[in-house]
């Protein structure tokens, strides 16, 4: 394990103004997407899809890593490049998804786990010889009554932390992603408490593993309230209930903080990082950024609609969707921006 190379990643990840697009949708949410909106669901078509968010101008002005799918990271532009060639050469570092979805947890039917370990060191192996340099491994827990359980909670954890160590011995910075669902009725309160617990069982495993936490990067939910709950709290209070809930659990040492956008509209999610830097921007001990999947791809792909006449309108979208995320890191983004 190379300390310093897991560092330096780190760092450049979540250098200057910049975030992560995870576009490493699975085959299956890929096609349900494709599916909304009438593109055909063949491996050519996400191809094509894949190759207008890697061939977007200017993209790098705002993105400093993409996270993959596997079947992404082999495949090539109409011209024969390699999109991780074309990403290396903007300037983006590539990563990679490397779990294979969650599953009931045995005898907790209505918790998941999430599976992959199985082979992962040597997946690991090849994918750093091809040029991945960091990975991702999410974990889901959802708010219900009597859930999450602590179960859940430490399985997730431990195998979060296994994960994560397997990455830094292969030189791969892992991103450790703990998502406590949106979906439900449960109030704010109620989810800055489970995701306390959730990142303080995280941080307790990840350091009996021997984590090297500069270099790693935490891909957590926002505290916000259930898509359900009666009380939708205004973008000061996210803001304050989620900064004050890391500043508790997640350690100064930590390489970065990337937030998943989860079920959040793309304008809630750009405001609410907005307001956290507008906030406590002097206040925080690590870099904060966004790792976005559907808050920045979503109105690229309602644009697009698999047709050829749209990439160039839809390449547009997805770098002003980019850079505007780019000014909530900055504290500058308003809804003003969205006049596009």
């Amino acid at each position: 394990m190379d300390i310093q190379h897991l560092k330096n990643i780190a760092q450049r990840l979540m250098s200057g103004d910049k975030g992560l697009l995870a576009m490493d949708e699975s085959l299956g949410t890929c096609n349900k997407r494709f599916e909304a909106l009438g593109i055909p669901q063949t491996e050519e078509y996400r191809r094509k899809y894949r190759q207008l968010i890697v061939t977007t101008p200017h993209l790098e002005e705002s993105i400093s890593g993409a996270i993959l799918f596997d079947e992404t990271i082999y495949q090539k532009t109409d011209e024969g490049v390699s999109f991780l060639n074309l990403l290396e050469y903007k300037g983006i570092i590539p990563g990679i998804k490397v779990d294979e979805g969650s599953v009931p947890l045995a005898a907790f039917p209505d918790e998941k786990i999430t599976e992959g370990l199985d082979g992962l060191r040597h997946r690991l192996e090849v994918y750093y010889s091809l040029g991945i340099r960091f990975a991702k491994w999410r974990a889901v827990i959802k708010i219900d009554k009597g859930i999450p359980t602590k179960a859940c909670v430490r399985i997730n954890a431990i195998t979060l932390a296994l994960y994560a160590a397997l990455c830094q011995e292969a030189d791969i910075v892992p991103i450790v992603e703990p998502e406590v669902l949106m979906d439900g009725d449960h109030t704010m309160e109620q989810c800055a408490q489970v995701t306390q617990d959730v990142l303080k069982e995280i941080f307790n495993a990840l350091y009996e593993q021997r984590v090297y936490l500069e270099g790693m990067i935490l891909k957590p939910n926002m505290v916000v309230p259930g898509l359900d709950c009666k009380v939708q709290n205004d973008v000061e209070e996210i803001a304050e209930a989620t900064i004050s809930c890391f500043l508790k659990v997640v350690p100064a040492a930590v390489g970065g903080i990337a937030f998943l956008s989860g079920g959040q509209s793309y304008q809630l999610a750009s405001e609410r990082l907005n307001m956290m830097h507008l906030r406590f921007g002097q206040l925080m001990p690590w870099p904060l950024t966004f790792s976005f999947s559907r808050a920045i791809q979503q109105p690229t792909l309602e644009l697009w609609k698999g047709e050829d006449q749209n990439i160039g309108a839809a390449q547009k979208m997805l770098a002003h969707r980019a850079s505007c995320n780019s000014d909530a890191r900055r504290g500058e983004y308003s809804r003003a921006m969205e006049t596009f």
